[in-house]
């Protein structure tokens, strides 16, 4: 074969040089991690597993537990009848329940509502300036949080008798028409369980926003009093926003407290007189102990825990989203 014969292959183009002022990406290497480290991981979790398995245990299936349950007819004795979702129905239909959910409505005012607004005006009176005698305000306004709910409820139950402190004193500036066994009364039996809920409140809402008061930097007031802005103007502009985290704090734990009422209630009436004030929670209590219905117990709480994390839920996004 001659010469003029070999076939010529075409030479590979060459690469194309790199456009000025763009390097080259370059891999980042593999980390691998060091058998130190991955003792030091595992480590941590062995310390975490004891606490976790507890958890578990003592949260996570009873929770499994309760959601199984609720699909059932079952009095704790017999054998269970499977009812599916029944039981979750009936929620929302029984006459009983319907009225306790009203209930819980009128709690939610008197244990969110007016404590947080009450909160605010204690917060504003003590948080910018000295008050004479303001640890003493302090302290008996939180005196409350200290105190077990069986023993306000014990406390209050007296204030409100035929022959308390409250009846006394009404009698003793000419108000004896007024007198009444408070928690007895079928229209003043739920308003006055919802005095006792503020009271108890009140407290934890005022050292909430009164820290946070104490952390907003005094040059935002100095500013506003600069360009006239008077005292009403300077908590309505500085202070209420700058309290946007703390209220929500403040409103998810009342409002889920109002939603779980159960010992206060128990206590001073039992849900009477007749039914004006039940709570889910009580008919919950009646449903496993006293008129066994496991099943629908089971599913009362259900509800009740999911409602209390939505509440949640909702108001840390609506706190997140203003403060974006």
């Amino acid at each position: 074969m001659t010469s003029s014969q070999v076939v010529q292959r075409p030479e590979a183009p060459a690469a194309a040089p790199a456009a000025p002022g763009r390097s080259t990406p370059k891999r980042a290497p593999r980390r691998t991690l060091t058998p130190r480290v991955r003792r030091r991981r595992w480590l941590g979790l062995a310390f975490a597993a004891p606490g976790l398995l507890f958890y578990g245990f003592v949260v996570i299936v009873p929770i499994l537990q309760s959601v199984n349950y609720s699909f059932y007819r079952w009095d704790g004795v017999t054998t269970a009848t499977w009812v599916g979702l029944n039981n979750y129905i009936s929620f929302f239909t029984d006459p009983a329940l319907v009225e306790s959910l009203g209930h819980v409505l009128v709690l939610v005012v008197f244990f969110a509502v007016l404590p947080i607004a009450l909160g605010l005006m204690s917060a504003a009176l003590l948080g910018r300036g000295k008050l004479r005698g303001g640890g003493v305000y302090r302290w008996l306004l939180f005196l409350p949080q200290v105190l077990t709910s069986v023993v306000v409820a014990v406390i209050w139950k007296r204030i409100y008798g035929p022959d308390g402190p409250l009846n006394e004193a009404l009698r003793a500036v000419g108000l004896g028409d007024l007198a009444k066994n408070w928690l007895g009364d079928f229209n003043w039996a739920l308003p006055a369980l919802g005095v006792i809920g503020t009271w108890t409140a009140l407290g934890l809402c005022m050292v909430l926003f009164v820290a946070g008061v104490a952390a907003i930097p005094t040059e935002l007031y100095e500013a506003a009093r600069i360009d006239g802005a008077g005292p009403i103007r300077e908590f309505f502009s500085i202070t209420l926003p700058s309290l946007r985290g703390q209220v929500a704090v403040a409103l998810t734990l009342t409002v889920t407290g109002a939603l779980r009422a159960f010992d206060l209630v128990w206590i001073t009436t039992q849900g009477g007189p007749g039914t004006s004030t039940t709570t889910p929670a009580l008919i919950l209590y009646r449903k496993a102990f006293l008129n066994p219905d496991v099943g629908m117990a089971a599913a009362i709480g259900i509800i009740i825990a999911i409602v209390c994390l939505g509440v949640a839920l909702v108001i840390t996004r609506l706190s997140e989203e203003k403060d974006a």
